[in-house]
């Protein structure tokens, strides 16, 4: 089974920095994971922030892009979000999700970390 475990949240002044972190474990190596952030702030619908497949691409929404950047470290099962230039409307609950990929030896899943707050404040 599938666990992540984020941590890294906090607050923050605008122009400020953080580094969020997902441990995951689990792991079946025979599976193909994609790699995923999303935040939800109060009141809205969760939103796609940040993701990496397992070809290395990655992609960020329009509203991060320059500011954000996703990286992982494989060896530790951890994908980081680095977030720079932090402005008040990126406070949020940011969740960590992966996915698993349907293949020959996995059947595809998707799994979401418990969240972790980021408070930006002007």
């Amino acid at each position: 089974q599938v666990q992540l475990e984020e941590s890294g949240g906090g607050s923050v002044q605008a122009g400020g920095s953080l580094r969020l972190s997902c441990a995951v474990s689990g792991y079946n190596r025979l599976c193909y994971y994609d790699m995923m952030w999303y935040r939800q702030a109060r009141g809205k619908e969760r939103e796609f922030v940040s993701g990496t497949e397992s070809d290395g691409s990655t992609k960020y929404a329009d509203s991060v892009k320059g500011r954000f950047t996703i990286s992982q470290d494989n060896a530790k099962n951890t994908v980081y979000l680095q977030m720079n230039n932090l402005q008040p409307e990126d406070t949020a609950m940011y969740y960590c999700k992966v996915a698993r990929r349907y293949n020959w030896a996995c059947s595809s899943g998707s799994y979401w970390g418990q969240g972790t707050q980021v408070t930006v404040s002007s």
